[in-house]
């Protein structure tokens, strides 16, 4: 069922004062929860944004850059319908940390209030956290969110008082995607995560069928698994051409004005690809393992998480492979992806080294922790700042190819912590952070730094080592994976990825070069190429990075006709 809107009066008046340029008082905001709002009380967390773009809704123009909009945040807890949360001077912010910090002036105004649940962990605690709903943990779309119809308010900091902004709005549902000819869906409840969380939990598989697959139920499939951030359904694939009326949508990453008609291109491309002759039947599937923390689960076991390494290749990927009739053997299942799909593709071969062979891991997130971008976690006393006996300079979060930065470390963790507390906010920092560390006495992750002043927990650094680091994880137990490992690793990543997240490959790599016995695989890096270079050295990234279920392939079937094992099936799936 959908939910449905609700506007109010109130909230209607509210806007239209403002519109008419009334005076605004601003040392503090009022955001209400109408009285008529269905499923309360609410848990959450409301967040205020202010813009001085009207353009686009507020909540839609956040991020850590220097020019994101305003946000400020405050947890509610029970909070009823016809209640108010207030956010003051006391309330810190991003990017300015205080509300007497932000200049007077129009602004574009908008609240939000992103629902929690409340879960009872099998390890007897109990925490608060966001409920996956359908839009992959992105808080701007979540179903069943409340939201405010965007105002113009005129603010000035220094007059006392407050401004009103009700939560008019609901997020409505999203709908499933549905079967078709070629991409299929796959629905599991998982015993073990439903165990982990009390309740049920599902992941979900969106599979690229092969051609004619409903006319060869003799035949059995190699899986390809395209790691990544939550997929709302398998993407890069169109049985049409592009659109002839597409209107343009540029793309501010790549520099180009038309790169929604790019994208409609290269998916229809690997269609006629994918239905050709001579194209190997292969199943490729995206899975959505969205979870309370984040868009997606890192595909590892976690203390805050539950067992997602277990569920996906222990559960989750036999029940695929025996309902899409897979060979469902090791040798015949293999990991790509890039960033999070990355070290996802790497952290899965690693610590399931007889279940997968071959992971292709570009532009890994840090599978090296002396290189956390651009922090030591073991040696570094803070994570924000390099800091010396008479002054500190700010660590960077993110660059060009020319390394001009946009922001530091400390201000995408504060705009996180605006979000979110206790790991909460959904953001690349707090998922690291609640895959890689232990369970607090809270029942939320314990932080490996203090996420205002920075200051590195040693204890959290070495269980972070000891379990999640990966080049560590090799080195120190390579007498028994490095056979189990040989020929399947394969890293690629741009020496200026934006993230810096080519520093922990190089330590990586210092330790494969030596390795004994020798891993034969490879790691490339492309020259001045940003994040996510791939491998392609005849592409750009905005190419590459729509080929990956196409670019892997010839070094699959190569990997496949060197390893399998004697009367292995290398037939039924070439018709």
């Amino acid at each position: 069922m959908k939910r449905k809107g609700f506007k109010l009066a109130a909230a209607a008046m509210v806007s239209m004062l403002a519109l008419a340029g009334s005076p605004a008082v601003a040392e503090s905001f009022k955001v209400t929860v109408p009285a008529t709002a269905k499923d309360g009380p609410f848990d959450g967390r409301v967040m205020l944004m202010l813009t001085p773009d009207g353009k686009t809704e507020p909540r839609y123009q956040t991020r850590p850059d220097y020019f994101g909009a305003q946000m400020f945040g405050v947890n509610v807890d029970g909070l009823k319908p016809g209640g108010s949360a207030a956010i003051g001077a006391d309330v810190l912010g991003f990017p300015a940390e205080a509300m007497s910090q932000v200049p007077a002036g129009r602004y574009y105004v908008q609240a939000l209030l992103h629902r929690y649940d409340t879960y009872k962990l099998e390890n007897g605690k109990t925490v608060k956290l966001p409920a996956p709903r359908g839009a992959g943990q992105n808080w701007r779309k979540e179903p069943g969110n409340l939201v405010s119809t965007p105002q113009w308010i005129e603010f000035d900091p220094a007059k006392p008082g407050e401004i009103e902004i009700v939560l008019d709005k609901v997020n409505p549902a999203i709908e499933e995607p549905k079967d078709s000819e070629f991409i299929r869906h796959f629905k599991f409840r998982s015993e073990k995560l439903s165990k982990f969380w009390g309740r049920d939990i599902y992941m979900r598989g969106h599979v690229l069928v092969p051609k004619d697959f409903d006319k060869h139920p003799e035949a059995r499939y190699p899986l390809m698994i395209f790691h990544g951030h939550f997929p709302d359904d398998f993407g890069g694939f169109r049985t049409t051409p592009p659109d002839a009326n597409l209107k343009c949508e540029p793309s501010e990453r790549f520099n180009l004005p038309c790169y929604n008609r790019t994208e409609q291109e290269e998916a229809y491309n690997f269609y006629k690809q994918w239905i050709s002759e001579k194209f190997p039947r292969v199943l490729i599937v995206e899975i959505d393992h969205s979870n309370p923390y984040y868009d997606d689960s890192y595909a590892v076991n976690s203390a805050n998480l539950g067992p997602y390494g277990d569920a996906i290749t222990h559960e989750f990927i036999p029940a695929l492979e025996k309902k899409f009739r897979g060979l469902g053997q090791g040798w015949a299942r293999f990991l790509y992806g890039g960033s999070t799909g990355g070290w996802e593709a790497l952290g899965v071969q690693v610590k399931y080294p007889d279940d997968y062979n071959g992971a292709f891991a570009a532009c890994p997130d840090p599978i090296d922790f002396r290189q956390l971008m651009l922090t030591n976690i073991y040696k570094d006393k803070n994570a924000y700042y390099l800091e010396g006996p008479f002054t500190r300079v700010a660590r960077a979060g993110k660059r060009d190819y020319l390394d001009n930065s946009p922001y530091t470390m400390e201000m995408e963790n504060r705009w996180e912590l605006v979000m979110g507390d206790k790991t909460r906010s959904g953001g690349q920092w707090d998922i690291w952070e609640a895959v890689f560390s232990p369970n607090g006495p809270d029942g939320y992750p314990k932080r490996i730094w203090d996420k205002r002043t920075g200051v590195i927990d040693p204890s959290v650094a070495t269980y972070w080592r000891d379990n999640y680091d990966l080049r560590y994880i090799m080195e120190r137990d390579w007498k028994t994976l490095g056979p189990k490992l040989q020929g399947k690793i394969h890293i690629y990543v741009g020496d200026m990825d934006n993230f810096y997240l080519n520093n922990a490959v190089y330590l990586t790599e210092d330790f494969l070069k030596k390795a004994d016995p020798p891993y034969k695989g490879e790691v490339l890096y492309g020259d001045r190429a940003e994040h996510c270079w791939n491998g392609d050295f005849a592409n750009g990234n905005a190419i590459s990075r729509l080929r990956y279920n196409s670019f892997y392939l010839p070094k699959i079937l190569k990997r496949i006709e060197e390893s399998a094992p004697k009367g292995a099936d290398l037939t039924s799936w070439r018709y």
